[in-house]
């Protein structure tokens, strides 16, 4: 799917989304006693199943439950009227927030400034608590605006015959956005917030780098008790859905990105882009919209450069300190989607990428991975949804995949779990096919191996049946049981609940809405204990641990000093070795005057510097008039952090931004931190050769290392293995950094 192809009318649905968001107003329900509903269902659980309930609202851009901009809180994109629930074993319910003195109850449902919207429970590993995100208010009055945030909760009581009570999560970003979080294995909390990355109010909110939509930032780590808050990872389009696995790491869906900006694209400039001169409060609205980095979007002629975009929502994981950001065991486009194109047309060695015959171990291309849940009787096995980004509320296909850590990322498979066919919708006016069984989101696999999920049975995109006043979407998402049918594909079984019916009205502001019917059943979870994971952290490899040991350097003492310096370092052992299947971008790579990795024929293409870019929020917008509008989309601009710069010291024979590629093909350079990078290798002149495709983020003290650019699964372009050298890259940069700090050891380290 292109970046464009599936968007509605862009300036419409962008200047709504903005208004509705940030003025804080939105579709309000209200909160009736959810009680026992239509009865109590037949579905038998192991434990107690705790969830939300959400107001349907019909539209599917930047609302709650969408893809992406999920996490707004004005009333006309997350409705009021929900509530937390539990339902017990034999059906029972409960509404917890109700019970807990949360909620409007009033007559015909009136949403007021008790309203309230609640989203993402998750369970503590004792099974006797969980954390919830909530916004509390609505318009109590035709044309009222408001600001509205979500904030973190924590509830207790989930028992039978106990009280339910609620309390707010102290010391969280109070002015910003809070949502979908998880306890960490300390009880800190891990969580999405849109707080600007170093906590900057002039540039609220991040916008994303496909519409210009309001994204949130990534992931943040927080300390409840000491108020310690720290960016774990910063995503320029936004991260989403943070779980801890069995093996202590911390799994998340990203999306991903980083192209150049495609409403700059657009012919006489109607969204009014342009570039500040820097982040800084004070910065300049330039005249200038240049960009550098990675690629054009479009063709430039005579350049033998294909045009690149990217658009994915890919599995990531990362440690619990927020050091080893990467895709889940390293997998990516080539073992999951089914083609994307080369970077040079004149290079005979480079290929379009089909999946279907790259000879690789999985069968099955996902174009998406959302939602992720580990499968709790088999540590390592993944349950996700692979869902368009428009139009089915994050509704897709139920997908499988194992990937403990140990797992090589070739070997990783992903099994189908409903038909493809639910991966997308039915066009209007097209007869549905029998396999499109409708949409699937938030799939649970439970502790007795029974799998639950959010179904609904509409095989058409999302849209509203009703009126503005009187909306009714065509999704009805009920919690059921999942099972496999007589196709051999999972199939929606009986609901678990009877139905939750709410009367409700609000101020939307300018309308007011009413709507009775059932309210979507979202976002499920297993009340029960479980073993709480050691969590997972940096490791040195042989290689780097040797460097160590050879240039008589304290790897603790090295790391605290890059921590107080508010830096990291990348290794690189061999930047011209790249994973054999990795054939869309040059593979006869070589250092001149030393290493090389050459298969086959095609162009040879000589290496020397390898350069850095940092995500600014410089790209700014005018809708029309003298002032720009809130917030600014990210950039990748040249390295220009002051103090990464002056530890690298000057590579005065390449570009800026860069340090140089050592015989062996090695790098090591520093690096700024919290901060996203990316980074590519140019040729002696500059010009660039291979281009990182991703944003990663470093943390202050952090060391990274990998074995190549495209590090190697098994072997590498030329049938090599990863690389095991000590890289002369880094050993220079230890080398320089123990006669810059004058440190002396009595460690052993000689």
């Amino acid at each position: 799917m292109g970046a464009k192809s599936m968007a509605p009318d862009r300036a419409s649905v962008f200047l709504a989304a903005a208004m509705l968001s940030m003025a804080g107003y939105a579709a309000a329900p209200a909160s009736v006693p959810a009680a026992d509903a239509a009865g109590k269902a037949a579905t038998a659980t192991p434990y107690p199943i705790l969830f939300a309930t959400h107001f349907p609202i019909p539209n599917d851009f930047a609302t709650v439950g969408s893809t992406f901009a999920n996490h707004l809180a004005g009333v006309a994109v997350a409705g009021r009227g929900g509530d937390l629930h539990v339902r017990y074993p034999d059906g029972t319910l409960r509404n917890l927030t109700q019970e807990a003195g949360y909620g409007t109850t009033g007559a015909n449902g009136f949403q007021d400034h008790n309203a309230i919207a609640v989203r993402d429970p998750a369970m503590h590993w004792s099974g006797t608590r969980a954390l919830f995100s909530m916004v509390i208010g609505a318009p109590a009055k035709q044309f009222e605006l408001k600001p509205y945030r979500w904030q973190l909760y924590e509830v207790t009581g989930l028992g039978l015959g106990e009280s339910a009570a609620i309390t707010k999560v102290q010391n969280q970003p109070a002015d910003y956005n809070n949502v979908q979080p998880a306890y960490l294995s300390d009880d800190r909390i891990v969580f999405v917030s849109d707080r600007p990355r170093g906590g900057e109010a002039h540039l609220y909110p991040q916008r994303d780098e496909y519409e210009s939509t309001f994204s949130n930032t990534g992931l943040w780590r927080l300390n409840p008790g000491t108020g310690e808050l720290i960016l774990m990872e910063h995503s320029p389009s936004g991260s989403f859905n943070p779980i801890v696995d069995s093996f202590g790491r911390v799994l998340f869906t990203r999306w991903d990105h980083l192209q150049r900006d495609q409403q700059n694209d657009e012919p006489n400039n109607p969204y009014g882009c342009f570039n500040w001169s820097s982040e800084a409060a004070d910065a300049i609205a330039t005249p200038s919209r240049t960009e550098i980095f990675p690629e054009p979007r479009v063709l430039v002629n005579g350049s033998g450069v294909n045009p690149f975009t990217i658009n994915q929502f890919f599995p990531w994981a990362i440690n619990q300190d927020g050091t080893g950001e990467e895709i889940v065991n390293h997998i990516g486009r080539h073992e999951l989607h089914g083609y994307f194109d080369r970077s040079f047309t004149g290079d005979s060695a480079e290929q379009a990428f089909l999946g279907a015959t790259s000879g690789r171990a999985n069968p099955n291309s996902v174009q998406n991975v959302l939602m992720m849940r580990e499968d709790p009787t088999v540590p390592g096995r993944y349950y996700a949804i692979d869902a368009p980004e428009f139009f089915t509320r994050s509704g897709g296909q139920v997908i499988r995949f194992d990937a403990p850590p140990s797992l090589n990322p070739s070997d990783v498979v992903v099994t189908y779990g409903t038909p493809r066919a639910t991966a997308s919708f039915v066009d209007n006016g097209a007869p549905v096919p029998p396999e499109a069984t409708g949409h699937y989101r938030n799939v649970l696999p439970l502790s007795d191996g029974q799998l639950i999920v959010a179904h609904t049975s509409e095989a058409r995109a999302a849209t509203n049946l009703g009126t503005r006043a009187a909306p009714n979407s065509n999704y009805q998402y009920r919690l059921k049981s999942l099972a496999t049918g007589p196709s051999g594909f999972l199939e929606p079984g009986a609901t678990l609940t009877g139905g939750i019916v709410r009367t409700i009205s609000y101020w939307d502001p300018d309308v007011l809405v009413n709507y009775t019917g059932p309210m979507w059943e979202l976002s499920p979870v297993e009340v029960r204990p479980r073993a709480i994971p050691a969590a997972s952290a940096e490791t040195t490899a042989a290689p780097e641990a040797s460097a160590y040991q050879l240039e008589d350097v304290d790897p603790a003492q090295f790391r605290a000093d890059l921590a107080a310096r508010g830096l990291a370092v990348v290794v690189m052992r061999d930047v011209t070795s790249r994973d054999k299947a990795d054939r869309q971008q040059p593979v006869n790579l070589r250092v001149p005057g030393g290493v090389q990795s050459v298969t086959g024929t095609g162009t040879l293409f000589d290496i020397g510097h390898f350069q850095f870019f940092q995500a600014d929020q410089v790209r700014g917008l005018t809708f029309g008039a003298a002032n720009p509008t809130a917030g600014r989309r990210v950039l990748a601009q040249v390295l220009h952090d002051a103090d990464a710069l002056a530890a690298n010291g000057p590579n005065p024979d390449g570009p800026a931004g860069s340090v140089p590629i050592f015989a062996d093909g090695s790098v090591a350079a520093y690096v700024p931190t919290r901060r996203a990078l990316s980074w590519q290798s140019t040729a002696p002149d500059g010009t660039p050769v291979v281009r990182e495709r991703y944003w990663l983020t470093m943390q202050p003290g952090e060391v990274r290392a990998c074995d190549g650019c495209h590090g190697v699964n098994r072997k590498n372009q030329s049938g090599a293995e990863a690389s095991q050298a000590v890289s002369l890259a880094f050993r220079k940069l230890l080398a320089d950094w123990r006669v810059a700090s004058g440190a002396v050891f009595s460690n052993g380290f000689e």
